[in-house]
């Protein structure tokens, strides 16, 4: 079966191509819109997934913020309340701080400066976000990081020994990251007091408190706990908290309604005009079935025929989307937007691009079906 679907597929090249074509015309669509998504969402959540996690399992904020960039101002006696709570092991101030960074050219952006405790440094930067110095050096006197991918957005180097000025007041790089970053915004971390100076934030207020957890306890005791005990406050577990951002944001910024329009139309437009590309080449080769059928091919022979034909059509428009990902995915990698492809996604990717190819072949196996052995012969 599979030689003779091969046959059918070169009877009528120009419509083999173009049913190739139109796939991968489609998955690579699907592929690009959702890899661009998941990045986004990444940078959504920026300031938790870049943070120390492992220390900071339990985020405390205001209890009307879903929005972790979005964080109003605590009275830093919370950090030693908390501690007190039942089941807490540690807990960590960070402030996080608007402010206006001056480069040597005159050029000036906005970012966000922050801050927490040496040397554990749980609002981060993660030990494997830095790029270029060590986080020790965010103690020495004026010492800020910043991100290697935002070089190209400030049209200035950010290498550590980077001379600039935050809210008028001068500052060093002294650590380059790579891809600690948010949405909208460029991260400077430093420590909590500097980002209190630069930002001219009050220095009896934080942003939230991040908690470590006691061996012994579960985050969701520890969370119900700092609930009932304090007032005003809301305890988020950090990846709960980072959902609830990434959700908010994609939900009032219509991204995720718009990226998604254009997946479903990709499917649905390639479902439509690969089926009727199959259904008119079916139409071309009616002779050759009905032929088929004539000798003895039942209708599910006929019908496992086509489908075989649209299987090699999707492994081949497959492997080459593929290919133009992999290209694209590299060929954006330079600029900053990191594209990541788990093999999940790979093969959800296979399951649609199968059921675009196969599922638009229902067409002409409708039409071949209802064709009449006894008609090849009038």
């Amino acid at each position: 079966m599979l030689r003779t679907a091969y046959q059918f597929m070169k009877f009528d090249k120009s419509k083999s191509i173009g049913i190739i074509i139109g796939i991968v015309i489609s998955i690579f669509l699907i592929g690009q819109q959702v890899g661009i998504l998941s990045f986004l969402t990444g940078l959504m959540g920026g300031l938790v997934s870049s943070s120390r996690q492992d220390l900071g399992e339990i985020w405390v904020v205001d209890n009307i913020t879903s929005n972790a960039n979005e964080l109003a101002q605590l009275d830093e006696r919370l950090v030693r309340e908390i501690r007190s709570i039942d089941g807490v092991q540690e807990t960590y101030a960070v402030v996080v701080a608007s402010g206006s960074i001056k480069f040597v050219d005159g050029k000036t952006a906005i970012v966000s400066l922050i801050g927490s405790e040496a040397p554990n440094f749980v609002a981060g930067p993660r030990p494997d976000l830095v790029m270029d110095g060590k986080i020790s050096s965010l103690l020495d006197e004026g010492a800020v990081s910043a991100e290697f991918f935002d070089e190209s957005t400030f049209n200035n180097s950010v290498a550590p020994g980077t001379s600039v000025e935050i809210n008028g007041k001068s500052a060093i790089i002294k650590v380059r990251t790579k891809n600690a970053r948010g949405f909208g915004g460029s991260f400077f971390y430093t420590t909590l007091s500097k980002a209190r100076y630069y930002g001219g934030f009050p220095a009896n207020k934080i942003s939230c408190v991040a908690v470590k957890v006691k061996p012994g306890f579960s985050k969701e005791q520890v969370i119900a706990n700092i609930d009932n005990t304090i007032v005003g406050v809301k305890a988020w577990d950090s990846t709960d908290l980072k959902n609830t951002t990434v959700r908010f944001i994609t939900i009032t910024s219509n991204i995720g309604t718009s990226i998604g329009s254009l997946v479903v139309f990709a499917i649905i437009s390639g479902f439509f005009i690969i089926g009727l590309t199959l259904y008119s080449a079916a139409l071309d080769r009616l002779k050759d079935y009905g032929t088929l059928k004539a000798i003895g091919a039942t209708n599910g022979y006929v019908t496992k025929l086509i489908l075989m034909q649209s299987f090699l059509f999707a492994i081949m428009g497959f492997v080459i989307a593929m290919l133009l990902l992999v290209g694209f995915q590299k060929g954006v990698a330079g600029a900053g937007l990191i594209l990541n492809f788990p093999p999940i996604f790979v093969l959800g990717l296979f399951l649609v691009t199968l059921f675009i190819s196969m599922g638009g072949s229902l067409f002409a196996i409708r039409k071949i079906n209802s064709v009449e052995p006894a008609s090849v012969f009038r």
